[in-house]
């Protein structure tokens, strides 16, 4: 009986958890972002189609990289970002640039170092004795992967547009910097893995 109570209590609580989400939904949606938020969204749902306006970076991108096909066009021969068709091409869709260049195999290599990367550093964060270092580790995964997602999802249509680089490829020296300095504290903790907090 008290387990069944329990049960219900959840489900109440749950309930109420995710009504409230999403009847606030609307709310934001409606009241709290303006309106260039709401057509990026609306864009990236399919609700609104504007290849010209605010849709016009993203469906320049998905051409260029729909343009690569298996293999590329070769080195600095992309029809699309050669003719400054894909606008940010050097820092924000740089990953079209990726997939026009060196097609699907080129950006599935890009892809792979990533997602590598990231594993890796997930598996290294387990063997931390301090949990500082563990949850620095954690941390830096957690900032690639944000930044590795938004970027490709940007690129390939499946997020609206919101200016985030892609990690040690786009071009920007503030970004390179901080990653940098985000690898090195990491590397630097990493290799102190002896003492126990």
């Amino acid at each position: 009986m008290r387990s069944y109570n329990r049960l219900i209590k959840k489900i109440l609580i749950y309930s109420f958890i995710f009504s409230v989400f999403t009847f606030s939904v609307d709310l934001i949606f409606n009241n709290i972002f303006e309106q260039h938020h709401r057509d990026r969204f609306n864009i990236v749902m399919g609700l609104k189609q504007d290849d010209r306006g605010i849709g016009y970076n993203t469906n320049q991108s998905i051409i260029a990289f729909a343009s690569g096909g298996i293999s590329g066009e070769g080195f600095l021969k992309g029809s699309q970002t050669r003719g400054d068709f894909v606008p940010e091409q050097h820092t924000d869709y740089i990953f079209s640039t990726v997939g026009e260049e060196w097609g699907f195999l080129g950006a599935s290599i890009v892809l792979l170092l990533f997602s590598y990367l990231m594993i890796r550093i997930s598996k290294r964060a387990e063997l931390q004795r301090n949990l500082f270092n563990k949850i620095y580790a954690y941390s830096t995964v957690t900032i690639l992967f944000s930044h590795f997602f938004i970027n490709i999802g940007m690129v390939l249509g499946l997020v609206p547009t919101i200016g985030i680089p892609l990690p040690f490829i786009s071009y920007g020296g503030s970004n390179l910097l901080g990653f940098i300095l985000l690898f090195s504290i990491y590397i630097k903790l990493d290799s102190q893995r002896t003492s126990k907090w």
